[in-house]
């Protein structure tokens, strides 16, 4: 299997984001990296609270 086209500095960003060795992040299929960076989205989207638009 090829290796992700990522460049060194995109998989060490990814790495710190997903918690994940940079080297896994290479050798890793790009739909689990998708998959992995949608999870840690809706974590992160979880820990801040959203205000509401609407005036009261």
């Amino acid at each position: 299997m090829r290796s992700n086209q990522f460049t060194v500095e995109t998989a060490q960003k990814l790495s710190e984001k997903l918690n994940v060795p940079a080297e896994q992040i290479m050798h890793t299929p790009p739909h689990l990296i998708k998959e992995k960076i949608a999870e840690w989205e809706e974590k992160e989207a979880g820990k801040s609270p959203h205000k509401s638009m609407s005036a009261d």
